[in-house]
């Protein structure tokens, strides 16, 4: 795991409070994303293994020591977030371009997608040449079927409509009844990704009861995750531990390394660090962050909308 800032913090608690609050956000950090990701397969070659993390950890406890506090509070924006070299981002398979060939443990690759999101509901994925994979083309139509069926959940406001109880950081402490939920591509895992509230459960917990978190989060770092500032840790699921979307956990049993964007409160990364699953997981890289998104980039048909940030010449002549 890579070392983070040192900058005087409260105890390591205080850091695990701090990372739970960034993945109950993600409602309120954004409303279009452009991003590329890729699974990670079971025994990824070349990944760190959880032998090597101790050894590292071991080797420089006091700057551990250091790390886990550092994220607890925000940096500097003058600051440069260290490289990692953390389980998730071994020396020289750290991009997705450098894996995008990489046999799985079948020998077969898995390549990128490249996908856009416009919250509430719009999704399109592309492979890396460029053909569509997936596309959401039905956001404008007519929703009048959910508000007869007689249930008070299509009443909901969007997240993103309604507050929420926020820490002395600007991070969510609770979060209000709304209308959650993020469009996915081949399970459901995908969209828990968007939105890794999962990760974190309810707040407030009651001190009185076992494994009242969801998963134990160890020692938090401040890392560099594809030139963006992220928080690191390992974490290990408790028995209260639910998924968003049963069946599709971002956490694997035993520990998980995990990477939350800063920014968005995206989960960029996940990496099984124990048992069969060992290896598995994800890869995300953030490229746009609400960027103004067209409708015709969702729909089937296009609307013939025009995009006013390009520039519309003007031939005048006389030929005209």
């Amino acid at each position: 795991m890579a070392h983070g800032y040192a900058v005087d913090m409260d105890p390591a608690q205080d850091a695990a409070n701090h990372f739970r609050n960034l993945c109950r956000s993600s409602p309120w950090k954004w409303q279009s994303l452009r991003f590329r990701m890729r699974l990670l397969p079971v025994g990824e070659a070349g990944q760190a293994t959880p032998g090597q993390h101790e050894q590292a950890r071991q080797a420089a406890p006091g700057q551990h020591g250091q790390a886990g506090q550092a994220a607890a509070g925000p940096a500097s924006e003058s600051e440069t977030a260290p490289a990692s070299t953390g389980p998730l981002t071994p020396e020289g398979a750290s991009t997705p371009a450098a894996d995008a060939d990489r046999p799985t443990a079948s020998g077969a690759p898995l390549p990128p997608v490249n996908c856009w999101i416009r919250r509430p509901k719009a999704l399109r994925v592309e492979a890396p040449d460029g053909t569509l994979l997936f596309s959401t083309t039905g956001i404008n139509d007519s929703k009048d079927s959910l508000y007869i069926s007689g249930r008070r959940k299509p009443w909901l406001l969007p997240a993103h409509l309604v507050t929420p109880v926020y820490d002395d950081d600007g991070l969510v402490r609770r979060r209000p009844e709304a209308s959650y939920g993020e469009p996915a591509f081949g399970d459901e895992r995908f969209a828990a990704m968007l939105d890794p509230v999962e990760l974190a459960g309810n707040a407030p917990v009651p001190l009185d009861f076992p494994f009242a978190n969801v998963a134990e989060i160890g020692p938090v770092s401040v890392v560099d995750h594809e030139g963006r500032r992220a928080l690191e840790s390992i974490l290990t699921p408790n028995p209260t531990y639910r998924a968003s979307y049963p069946g599709h956990p971002l956490l694997f049993p035993g520990r998980t390394a995990v990477r939350i964007d800063t920014q968005t409160a995206v989960c960029v990364a996940t990496q099984s660090l124990d048992g069969a699953a060992a290896g598995a997981g994800h890869w995300l890289q953030i490229l746009g962050v609400d960027e103004y998104m067209l409708d015709d980039l969702f729909v089937e048909v296009s609307m013939g909308l025009t995009d006013v940030r390009q520039h519309i010449p003007w031939n005048v002549g006389p030929g005209t």
